[in-house]
């Protein structure tokens, strides 16, 4: 009897483990204190930061939104003038570096595809060119390039009176570039709404053409249908609108240039030096995504009779996009939160218009957190619509 009391026993004390030895506990308890060390931080910081704004008696909050910015801002998507807000001026920081960085990420995925593929080229002169291109665009600094560029504008054209005309109704000067652009008529408004229309018919002709091509093995001239489609339902609406042709053209007017389109050296400064120099990083992207499908696969297309654009575009891009698209959403990334750089050469982005603002309100704690939380935004937004993308273009799993 004692023999087995003393096994029971010795087996219970066996089964009971200390709390802390228990994996599971451990690592709640961890995560709790770490929670609770973090809390206190951020409180000890603000409170610390809260006490040394009141001892010197400067104002806290975001009450100055509704004050007057009292500062003109030299480009703005919208009606903007010295007498409106802060909050206002603010919101067309915003609007500029959402266009500084929707128009690069577009110029950048292109160019730099382009420049992905012309590497793998089996031309040696256009293979090199590549190379040499993306060789020394990645080892200039970003920065740098941006004032080559500003430099470029302001320095090596010649002013407005002796603005080169490369081409009729395009001018470079040290003001910019202004080109010619179509004079305001309704048909243009029903032209994009005719190419919108056009963009959505595309869709679901694509996906009918697959479905018919999964059923019949049948390939459907989609990309040819699809141009047809895009380009000539607008061309169509412009025919039946009248066919208006007439141009606005740029005319030198003073010092500047009054009519068509201008881009301010500013802003062709920071967008050729955010693309070029961003594209040879995509460059590198897509041909690495390339090479990392096995020649097995073309080969095997091949085999069955694939043209080469079907095996480019049925075969080779579909599995690699799936290596692409994350590096690339990177590199999306890096191009929205360089946009800041603009600062430097003058454009009126948000971190321009935003420090222009802490200056005369003081209120820095505020102007450095919205700058935080704005650059926040664009990034997770960016990187929500290129998981959907990664996701969708995921393979299946059977």
């Amino acid at each position: 009897m004692r023999n087995s009391n003393n096994s029971s026993s010795t087996g219970n004390a066996e089964q009971k483990i200390p709390l802390l030895n228990d994996p599971k506990i451990r690592s709640i308890v961890y995560q709790i204190l770490t929670i609770g060390m973090v809390v206190l931080l951020g409180y000890y910081l603000f409170s610390n930061t809260v006490t040394n704004l009141k001892r010197q008696s400067i104002a806290t909050g975001f009450g100055f939104f509704e004050k007057e910015a009292s500062f003109e801002i030299g480009e703005s998507l919208i009606p903007y003038s010295a007498a409106d807000t802060y909050g206002k001026a603010l919101f067309v920081g915003i609007l500029n570096t959402v266009k500084v960085a929707f128009i690069g990420i577009v110029l950048t995925v292109i160019l730099g595809t382009f420049l992905g593929i012309a590497r793998l080229s089996k031309n040696w002169l256009v293979s090199k060119l590549a190379a040499v291109y993306i060789e020394v665009m990645q080892d200039i600094p970003i920065l740098l390039q941006l004032f080559f560029w500003y430099s470029f504008f302001y320095d090596i054209l010649p002013p407005t009176r002796e603005a080169l005309e490369p081409m009729k109704g395009v001018f470079m000067s040290n003001r910019g570039l202004a080109f010619a652009i179509p004079e305001a008529h309704p048909a243009y408004k029903y032209m994009a709404i005719s190419f919108i229309v056009g963009c959505i018919a595309v869709y679901f002709l694509r996906k009918w053409a697959k479905k018919r091509q999964e059923k019949t093995g049948q390939i459907f001239p989609l990309f040819l249908c699809s141009i047809a489609i895009i380009l000539g339902l607008p061309l169509v609406t412009w025919l039946f609108s009248g066919a208006p042709h007439r141009m606005n053209v740029p005319e030198l007017v003073g010092f500047n240039f009054q009519g068509g389109l201008n881009i301010s050296p500013e802003f062709g400064a920071l967008l050729l030096g955010l693309v070029l120099y961003t594209a040879a990083f995509v460059a590198e992207i897509v041909r690495a995504g390339i090479q990392a499908v096995s020649k097995g696969q073309t080969e095997a297309a091949m085999a069955i009779g694939l043209k080469p654009g079907q095996i480019l575009n049925l075969v080779i891009l579909p599995q690699a996009l799936r290596v692409i698209i994350p590096p690339l959403t990177s590199q999306m990334l890096n191009l929205t939160k360089n946009s800041s750089l603009a600062v430097a050469i003058g454009f009126p982005d948000f971190v321009s218009v935003a420090s222009t603002t802490i200056n005369q309100t003081g209120q820095a704690i505020e102007g450095i957190t919205m700058i935080m939380v704005v650059y926040l935004c664009f990034s997770l937004l960016t990187s929500f619509f290129m998981n959907w993308y990664n996701k969708k273009m995921a393979l299946v799993e059977r």
